[in-house]
């Protein structure tokens, strides 16, 4: 009995198939539904229906649940399932599973497992319509609506901008009683990551110093009562000895920019500002010292610092976050001509240290070496770089976390619980002064840039090399090189640049605006 009623569900789902497959207008013209379900027992034998599913089973009388129960195996976390032609109103439901209810935080994941069950369930759903063809969605908000929002808006985002044939648009929107406030926070604090995840992604001829700027700027235009922008051209960077940026930028026919962004959320206190400092190498090359060829062009994200710290900021200006924030990302091209770096030359930096360039491909750290000398002169609350600065990061974690190097343990809490929140996850690293020695170590100048054992912590030397142009008492510096993209790690993102860690920064800066 029980396999013709499922033979009959399986006859009925392939004419709703073939009958919605049909006239492209009339299809776009319908909505679609995602609904979200727990999953109980022994290898989820039971289910439980969120608050949304449950009244959406009650107004078709228990059909939904019967669905449930005859077309499949339990449906655990990760699966979904679409059923066509169940509502008048919405042409396709998808159903998705949420796992167990009220998980919480995982103390060995560090991260709230019901809130990236959510993210990857509602963007598998969202996604799984979008492959339909529909063009409207309506998402349960699964009792955590930001987290909804994030994973809808996040599941979703694809660059196609320059493909002649782009995935269907999809919009979105809470259904029924979810939290609306939740909900649009979650849609801000997604497209504050994909406005990361778009630049990054975007071809170096189409994002050179100038047009990212230009993009930031544009960006931030809505809040120019709160904002203040600041393009800073060669001639400023020449003014403020910033020789170490200067020496990287030399090599390309494009000029170098400087990008300051202030963010006044509270012009009528004395609060001293959240100083966030991104790498923004547009494209490496590697330099003198060339890259190889294979995989070089993902170097068009080696701007995901300045990238991931400025789309926070233009998030935390559309949030109105009760915090000021400065954010600086220094911005050029790392390429080989007869002007660039050459191994070997010494260059100053503004602080006056001299630093000898053994490898003109450990350029990252010496465009933030000036910046973060530059960040001091705001006497900042704290300062937190972003870059994507070693491969040794990478191989260390490889992209189950952001790497973090910090002199200040409450600074470090405070990200750490932030990223608890977010699901995208920091680390902490070492910064011993072992590795201190070892970038002080140079034969003709203060500090070498790759250190005398350039194979051995690579990671930990770049930070402490940082840490030679850091004054202040509660900086971290986040390497997120083994982040900046996505294979298939991270289920609510698709392949590509990932954005992280946006969303991570956000809420570390919303968490510092809750604090006295």
């Amino acid at each position: 009995m029980l396999s013709l009623r499922r033979g009959v569900l399986l006859a009925v789902q392939r004419q709703h198939c073939r009958y919605f497959s049909g006239s492209q207008n009339n299809w776009n013209a319908r909505k679609g539904l995602v609904l979200g379900v727990y999953n109980e027992g022994k290898e989820g034998s039971t289910f439980q229906l969120t608050e949304a599913t449950a009244a959406f089973d009650r107004a078709l009388s228990g059909k939904l649940t019967e669905l449930l129960k005859i077309s499949g195996p339990p449906l655990t976390k990760g699966k979904n399932r679409i059923f066509y032609g169940v509502h008048e109103d919405f042409p396709c439901v998808a159903v998705v599973g949420l796992g167990k209810n009220n998980e919480g935080v995982c103390g060995t994941e560090y991260w709230d497992t019901c809130k990236e069950n959510i993210r990857a369930a509602v963007s598998a759903g969202c996604r799984l319509l979008q492959d339909h063809e529909v063009s409207h969605v309506e998402v349960d908000g699964c009792g955590d609506a930001q987290s909804a929002a994030e994973g809808a808006v996040l599941g979703l985002f694809q660059y196609d901008d320059l493909k002649t044939k782009k995935k269907p648009r999809v919009t979105t929107q809470p259904h029924r009683s979810a939290d609306v406030a939740g909900w649009e926070k979650g849609i801000l604090y997604g497209e504050g990551q994909n406005l990361a995840r778009l630049l990054m992604e975007a071809p170096a001829n189409y994002i050179t110093p100038t047009v990212f700027a230009e993009t930031i700027e544009q960006k931030l235009s809505p809040y120019a009562d709160r904002v203040t922008v600041h393009k800073r051209p060669q001639g400023w960077i020449e003014e403020q000895n910033m020789g170490a940026f200067l020496s990287v930028s030399k090599g390309s026919e494009e000029p170098p920019v400087f990008l300051e962004l202030h963010y006044n959320g509270c012009p009528d206190h004395t609060h001293t500002p959240l100083l966030l400092v991104g790498k923004g190498i547009t494209f490496d090359s590697g330099g003198i010292s060339l890259k190889p060829s294979s995989g070089m062009d993902a170097m068009r994200a080696d701007m995901g610092g300045a990238a991931t710290v400025c789309a926070s900021i233009v998030t935390a200006a559309a949030l109105k976050l009760p915090i000021n924030i400065i954010g600086l990302a220094p911005l050029c091209e790392n390429m080989p001509s007869g002007k660039a770096n050459k191994p070997g030359d010494v260059v100053r930096a503004k602080n006056g240290k001299t630093i000898q360039v053994d490898n003109t491909d450990a350029e990252g750290r010496l465009i933030l070496a000036d910046a973060l000398c530059y960040a001091h002169s705001f006497n900042p609350r704290a300062i937190v770089n972003a870059a994507t600065l070693t491969g040794a990061m990478d191989v260390a974690l490889g992209s189950a976390a952001t790497g973090v190097f910090t002199n200040s343990d409450w600074l470090w809490n405070e990200l750490h619980k932030a990223s608890v929140m977010t699901g995208d996850r920091v680390w902490r690293m070492p910064l011993f002064q072992h590795y201190t020695r070892q970038v002080t170590d140079s034969q003709l100048a203060d500090l070498n840039n790759v250190g005398k054992y350039s194979r051995s912590g690579g990671a930990c030397t770049a930070a402490a090399f940082l840490r030679e142009f850091v004054t202040s008492p509660h900086w971290a510096h986040l390497d997120i090189a083994g982040v900046m993209s996505n294979k298939d790690e991270v289920p609510y993102l698709r392949k590509g640049m990932s954005g992280r860690p946006t969303r991570t920064l956000v809420e570390f800066a919303a968490r510092l605006a809750n604090q006295s």
